[in-house]
């Protein structure tokens, strides 16, 4: 607080101007006047009650402002060796009444020149030069009148040259305390804690006389403002909004503790060989080792310098810089980084050409990422793989010419493609109008059934949306099958030394070709094997039928994949079940049962092609009842 304008009252003004006039002979009047005029004039009275006290005012340097009565200085700054110190000069003040600084013991500036930047307070000065004569800070002049007001020593360093008038500013000496001072004759606060760190006492509990004697007896008591609408709050390293008072109190206690960390002259030289003996370890060690290799390195030599410049912090007291030889530590290990980072990436280029002939553009930069992961060698691994094939193309092909048959088919196979490509799949080989396509190799995935079969329903539904674009054209409208089939495969180049190409092989593989000729068989555009439906639990499946394909003596349970279980409505999956249901009165021979479900699901749908058959078969085991072995599956012949 400063105290730098008197405390006028107007009702004492008046009562003056009432005594010395109209009611200058009115004895009564001049009675009362004189019983209270003592307690109008506050200024002499805050006068009277500061002395003989350890009160310590505050004031503030400004700039061009002469306003109130200085303290007495703590040392004149010129005719010294310390002549040459660049203390921090003020060309102004605003301070305290002159009887209020007469009555008080001392007072010391709270203004703070040495605020960061970044509007942060680290460091605060002790102390200032005003006209050739040295001021102390509150902090200071505080400590120094509880310590009964000794003298305040500056101990000065000159250089080797003592003709050259340089000096150094390294101590203050109060009796025997030592404050290490920078050469500005500043200091690092040194916060103990967080806001509240020191007993914090409301002034109207001194005032009404409430609070605790036991709290004051022997303290030192700093007066001032925490409210954040006094604008007395600061952004500090340990809160974002401190109480300027007790920044001074963090100040007061480091130096009565002796906490102040210190910052010696020669630390510059010893940070300097620090940075040379890491610079050339670094520069020569880096180079030979392996990426983890030098992440270890370099984090050891990190961790080594933070851990030291810790100890010095707590131990020693002592500020080392870490900015610099981090900067350093960090460079070396991004240029070196930098550098692997170029010759691997050459490498990886290398890898993402001879891999482009097999896997899509999308996927290249993935798997580039996890190159330890990819083989080429041939590895048998569990995947999905898809064929599709648009249906009587020999029959569209005879009726059209050269040029538009190019362009019909490069309009199938580009939405096809993408479809594929969208669901991370790779393209095995165009074979035609057919594509072959698989999920999880190079790249592992995970869901790769789900993948596939996503990526089938999407192409036929672009497929379908190309109808009006064909018919305007003149072209015939085109459909698709597609099979798709999960199980374990085998992945790599297949080949011989003229040409290789990355491809999968394996009975899982023939499975999912033969499951594409079956969708002309029942009238369905994609049919998936049981194990992609296993695997593709978040898919809806109407069952088609139990086989024998060609090749295999297993049956298998084929299905026809619907779309997300989400998508389904009501309706379609209450039909869903009635069909299942049906199929399982089917292949318990109660052929009424089976035929009457059947036939009503016909009736509603009568385009579906699933039902004709199912009720062309109950007609046929009517007649001709199947064998007493028989396991509900059919037989197909052909491919």
């Amino acid at each position: 607080v400063v105290f730098a304008e008197a405390d006028e009252d107007a009702t004492a003004a008046w009562l003056k101007r009432l005594a010395e006039g109209p009611l200058k002979n009115n004895n009564a009047f001049q009675l009362e006047y004189a019983n209270i005029a003592d307690s109008l004039h506050r200024d002499d009275r805050l006068a009277r009650s500061l002395r003989n006290r350890k009160t310590v005012l505050g004031f503030i340097f400004g700039s061009n402002t002469r306003k109130g009565v200085l303290p007495a200085p703590v040392a004149a700054a010129d005719g010294m060796p310390a002549a040459a110190i660049p203390f921090l000069k003020a060309d102004g003040y605003t301070a305290n009444l002159a009887e209020l600084q007469a009555g008080a013991h001392s007072a010391g500036f709270f203004d703070n020149p040495f605020l960061d930047n970044d509007g942060v307070y680290r460091r605060v000065p002790l102390l200032q030069e005003f006209n050739a004569r040295l001021y102390a800070s509150l902090p200071l002049a505080v400590v120094q009148s509880a310590l009964d007001s000794p003298d305040i020593e500056l101990v000065v360093r000159s250089s080797v040259d003592q003709d050259d008038g340089q000096a150094f500013l390294e101590w203050l000496r109060i009796h025997d305390l030592l404050v290490p001072v920078d050469g500005h004759a500043g200091v690092l606060i040194p916060y103990v804690g967080g806001q509240r760190s020191f007993t914090y006492i409301p002034a109207v509990d001194i005032l009404e006389k409430t609070a605790d004697v036991a709290d004051l007896r022997g303290k030192i008591v700093l007066f001032g403002s925490s409210a954040p609408g006094l604008f007395d709050l600061h952004t500090t390293p340990v809160e974002p909004a401190f109480p300027g008072i007790e920044i001074h109190a963090n100040v007061i206690q480091g130096i009565l503790d002796q906490t102040i960390m210190h910052r010696p002259r020669y630390m510059p030289a010893v940070e300097i060989l620090f940075l040379l003996a890491t610079g050339i370890l670094l520069t020569f060690l880096l180079p030979v080792l392996s990426p983890w290799q030098t992440l270890v390195v370099t984090g050891t030599v990190a961790a080594f310098l933070f851990t030291g410049s810790l100890l010095a912090w707590h131990r020693l007291q002592l500020v080392v810089s870490i900015a610099t030889p981090m900067t350093l530590i960090l460079t070396l290990f991004i240029f070196h980084t930098s550098f692997g980072f170029f010759a691997e990436t050459r490498r990886r280029r290398r890898l993402a050409r001879m891999f482009g002939q097999y896997v899509p553009p999308e996927l290249v930069e993935e798997m580039c990422r996890t190159m330890p992961e990819v083989r080429v060698d041939g590895e048998m691994r569990e995947m999905s793989v898809l064929f599709s094939d648009v249906h009587h193309f020999t029959a569209i092909s005879e009726h059209m010419e050269p040029r538009q048959l190019t362009q019909l088919l490069n309009g199938i196979l580009t939405p096809i493609t993408e479809a594929i490509h969208e669901q991370r799949g790779t393209i095995d080989k165009y074979m035609g109008d057919a594509v072959m396509a698989f999920w999880g190799a190079p790249v592992a995935d995970a869901d790769h059934a789900a993948h596939a079969l996503a990526a089938a329903i999407e192409m036929v539904r672009r497929i379908e949306e190309l109808g009006p674009v064909f018919r305007s054209r003149g072209w015939p409208d085109i459909r698709i099958g597609i099979g798709v089939n999960t199980g374990t495969m085998n992945v790599g180049n297949k080949g011989s030394r003229f040409r290789v190409d990355y491809t999968v092989i394996g009975d899982a593989v023939n499975l999912g070709s033969r499951l594409e000729g079956l969708t002309r068989v029942y009238g369905v555009d994609i049919i998936a094997g049981e194990n992609t439906r296993h695997a593709a639990s978040s898919f809806e499946f109407r069952e088609l039928d139990r086989v024998r394909v060609k090749g295999r003596d297993a049956p298998l349970v084929i299905y026809e994949p619907l779309g997300p279980v989400s998508a389904i409505a009501p309706a379609e999956r209450a039909d869903l079940d009635r069909f299942h249901q049906a199929l399982e009165s089917y292949r318990s021979r109660h052929w009424e049962e089976a035929e009457r479900s059947i036939a009503a699901l016909s009736e509603a749908e009568p385009s579906r092609r699933i039902y004709r058959i199912y009720l062309e078969r109950i007609a046929h085991f009517r007649e001709c009842p199947p064998p007493d072995d028989w396991d509900g599956s059919f037989q197909h012949l052909s491919k």
